[in-house]
């Protein structure tokens, strides 16, 4: 795969092959609204007696949203191009229209068009390229941040390892900081690696599923795997008015990051990390995985289930929550959030731990096992302990130099936009011509 700083996202290959069909005069708007399988599977009217996300704002840091689609018209910010160029508002293709509609989409007329999870959030897009074709990821996650947004939705990744790219790990940690839940795609590959930005603590990292609770073929798994979401056969909103059907994890993200914003309206006092806790926690295990030791590789703790995340008795917890690694925002008020106020607080320990580090005999193992010893075996023991800290300590080799990536030498880029594979198209309706190409992110031009 060439690296040569163009930034590639995992559902480029999802809407390589979408199916568009509201300009054809054999589908109707029912269809579109019909299609929406995950509007039952979720039970939104129920949901939204609850939430529907009023006040929260998305950021969606993708290739751009069309404000003028009449089901997002009034639901999209200004945002941010980092290369000035406006793309924000101007898209350079479907991708990012659609995550927003199906994070907040209100549909039009009688109930026609496509419906989002938080039809009352409001979405803040964020060009993800520079007009150096790098990427605009990090800058744009501490603009968004700076700019109001509460979730931050990254429908978009490379097969950079974890700490490889400093900027996007700082920016992780600037908006765990600053209390902003980053939800992103596991990848579309059907490898056993999740992707980054997923792959970073601190960040949520969603897998895909198809209507009957199965993994997507192509969803990459990992332990970084937080939850799963549906992400097969999407009806969704696309530029210049129009719908689509397309598959990946970026679709599940946006269902993920939907699901966060009517957390955020109905407890504005939890933190992220706190709001990740509920999502996880909430989630429904696949009949697959009963019994089975959590988290699953593929799943996560499990698929979305929005009403119960809402309304579930869930301990609080501490203000990070399950998100590894980065500095978490001070919970805002007493930790308190079941479904009527209560719960308490969640030790620590009893925390899921997304980004877990298997203990490898640090050298913090052995202040631990020196303290032990001291308490059970008294003095000697202690300063034996203390020696053998210190011999370890010399073995250890030093931090990596200055700008040294600490898992090993990373891209130099953003890696290329892949060839996407084709989606087969439904029964009746046409398939609409590969508009991605190798290229595409960052450097197609605006329509």
């Amino acid at each position: 795969m060439s690296k040569n700083g163009a930034v590639r996202s995992w559902a480029a290959m999802a809407l390589a092959g979408a199916l568009f069909f509201a300009a054809t005069p054999t589908a109707s708007a029912d269809q579109v609204r019909d299609g929406q399988w995950a509007i039952p599977a979720f039970d939104l009217e129920k949901t939204w007696s609850v939430s529907k996300g009023d006040g929260v704002i998305v950021a969606v840091i993708d290739s751009g949203v069309d404000a003028s689609h009449p089901d997002l018209a009034g639901s999209v910010l200004d945002g941010y191009d980092p290369g000035g160029q406006g793309l924000n508002t101007r898209p350079t293709d479907d991708h990012g229209t659609s995550m927003a509609g199906i994070i907040a989409a209100h549909g039009h007329g009688s109930g026609d068009g496509v419906i989002g999870l938080a039809p009352a959030a409001k979405i803040l897009p964020v060009y993800m390229g520079k007009s150096d074709n790098t990427s605009a990821v990090p800058e744009g996650i501490r603009w968004a941040v700076d700019h109001g947004a509460k979730v931050i939705n990254l429908s978009v990744g490379t097969d950079s390892r974890p700490g490889a790219r400093p900027a996007l790990t700082e920016a992780v940690a600037y908006a765990a900081k600053h209390d902003v839940l980053l939800v992103a795609a596991s990848g579309n590959e059907s490898l056993k690696t999740v992707g980054s930005p997923g792959n970073e603590p601190g960040v949520l990292a969603v897998s895909a599923v198809d209507k009957n609770g199965t993994v997507w073929g192509r969803s990459n798994s990992g332990p970084e795997v937080g939850i799963a979401a549906p992400g097969a056969d999407i009806v969704i909103a696309c530029a210049n008015g129009k719908y689509c059907i397309g598959d990946g994890t970026s679709e599940a993200t946006a269902f993920v990051s939907g699901t966060a914003a009517l957390l955020r309206a109905k407890y504005p006092s939890l933190t992220a990390g706190q709001i990740a806790n509920r999502l996880v926690k909430s989630a429904q295990t696949p009949a697959s995985l009963k019994g089975a030791k959590l988290p699953d590789a593929r799943y996560g703790y499990g698929i979305v289930s929005p009403y119960d995340a809402l309304t579930k008795e869930i301990p609080t917890g501490p203000a990070q929550g399950p998100l590894g690694g980065a500095a978490a925002a001070t919970p805002k008020s007493s930790p308190t959030a079941g479904a009527n106020g209560a719960g308490g607080t969640t030790p620590a320990s009893d925390l899921p731990d997304l980004h877990a580090v298997p203990d490898t005999g640090s050298a913090d193992s052995g202040v631990n096992v020196g303290l032990v010893a001291a308490v059970g075996g008294g003095l000697v023991l202690l300063v034996v302990a203390i020696v053998v800290l210190a011999v370890r300590s010399r073995r250890r080799p030093g931090p990596p130099p200055p700008g040294q990536p600490q898992y090993g030498p990373g891209p130099q880029g953003w890696p290329q936009a892949q060839q996407p594979y084709q989606v087969p198209p439904s029964p009746g309706y046409p398939q609409q011509p590969n508009p991605y190409h190798q290229d595409s992110y960052g450097r197609q031009p605006p329509r």
